[in-house]
């Protein structure tokens, strides 16, 4: 689908002109730098859309920029072992840029080898794929661009929601297979108005999941460290849960809203799961390693969760034998919810803009600092 908008457009004029605001330097830089990319590739896909930039292949945009200033830029999907590619240019690299949808996982063994790094970015939300006790002992900076695909995210995360709730998913199949069995359908396909639904989380993409959620007439609650204020509350039509584990059998659908972290790591483990109302629906784009993986498997088996989707995987890419990939009543995907054209061209911008700033000896945005001065952001403590 070829879609274009006018804010896509603008955000593409910003990535290709060379005589936007951030992007020109009327001297060159004082230090040539080697910045290493690692995205997904694109394939046979890199050349349907000109606006496909988050591949190896698009390379964000950024290379023609780059190159113009004097620095090297390398791009590759390969990153993982001691002999990929990322490995092989860890040694004199200054700045690394990956993705959550295909991370390149900057561990405390590889910070060790990259002498001369400086900079880790994340092309998108979320940096749990660095060791951030790691890089902040080592004095680096690792940032993201906040903002950037929490529409996208939050819309995916609703349309999971539908397609769990109203049984679609074998009825697609269904369609596909030649069949025609509507109460192989029917029989666990219900509305979503009037169920509860709790988000675990409500930061900028949590916020957004339940003001679209409110036209659908649902009970809206949220668990958070933090409690919106009054005016917010009242305008979504969310009421605050201050107990995790007294929200959760209220759910009938809950959606994991939270970053990866030591605290959140296997938060939903069997005992968790169990608290849980019989057939949940549970919706999970933050992260996988959230869950328990066989947990999940044994809840969704037994029918406890009636349904479980998602875009995270514990790694990624997942392995073939993953078993999220067999489990009964899951929509699973790779990981593709934050990575929408239109994220991906907001995503470049933002790398673009930090990386320009970087290079100039500029703060970025605050909010975008995951890593700074040796300190961790709040929500990574």
């Amino acid at each position: 689908m070829a879609m274009k908008s006018a804010a896509s457009s603008a955000i593409r004029s910003l990535l290709s002109s060379s005589s936007s605001t951030f992007s020109r330097n009327l001297h060159a830089p004082a230090e040539r730098k080697k910045i290493v990319g690692v995205f997904y590739k694109g394939g046979e896909y890199a050349k349907l859309n000109p606006n496909f930039v988050g591949c190896v292949e698009g390379a964000l945009g950024i290379r023609e920029w780059l190159e113009s200033l004097g620095h090297q830029y390398i791009v590759t999907d390969d990153k993982e072992g001691p002999n990929s590619e990322l490995d092989k240019h860890l040694h004199d690299a200054h700045i690394i840029i990956s993705t959550p949808f295909h991370p390149a996982y900057v561990t405390a063994e590889r910070i060790k080898k990259a002498k001369n790094l400086e900079l880790l970015l994340t092309a998108g939300i979320g940096s749990d794929h660095v060791d951030l006790k790691a890089a902040a002992a080592a004095g680096l900076t690792v940032a993201e661009v906040t903002g950037s695909n929490v529409v996208s995210v939050a819309e995916d995360e609703l349309l999971r929601i539908l397609v769990l709730v109203r049984n679609f998913l074998p009825g697609y199949h269904q369609a596909v297979n030649g069949e025609w069995n509507v109460a192989g359908i029917a029989h666990r396909a219900y509305d979503l108005e009037g169920k509860t639904i709790g988000t675990v989380g409500a930061g900028r993409i949590g916020k957004l999941l339940l003001q679209r959620l409110k036209p659908f007439n649902c009970n809206l609650l949220y668990y958070d460290r933090l409690r919106m204020n009054p005016e917010s509350e009242k305008e979504i039509g969310a009421e605050f849960e201050e107990d995790l584990d007294a929200m959760l059998p209220k759910c009938d659908v809950i959606v994991i809203n939270m970053p990866l972290t030591e605290q959140t790591r296997g938060l939903f483990d069997k005992n968790r799961i169990a608290k849980c109302k019989k057939g949940v629906v549970i919706v999970n784009n933050a992260r996988g390693a959230i869950m328990d993986t066989q947990a999940i498997a044994d809840a969704c088996t037994s029918g406890h969760v009636a349904g479980y989707g998602g875009d995270v995987w514990p790694v990624q890419p997942a392995p073939k034998d993953h078993l999220w990939r067999f489990m009964p009543n899951h929509a699973m995907t790779p990981h593709i919810s934050g990575t929408t054209i239109d994220a991906q061209l907001r995503y470049a911008a933002g790398v673009k803009d930090m990386l320009d700033r970087h290079f100039r000896g500029e703060d970025f945005p605050e909010q975008n600092y995951i890593v700074k001065e040796g300190q961790l952001a709040s929500q990574y403590r």
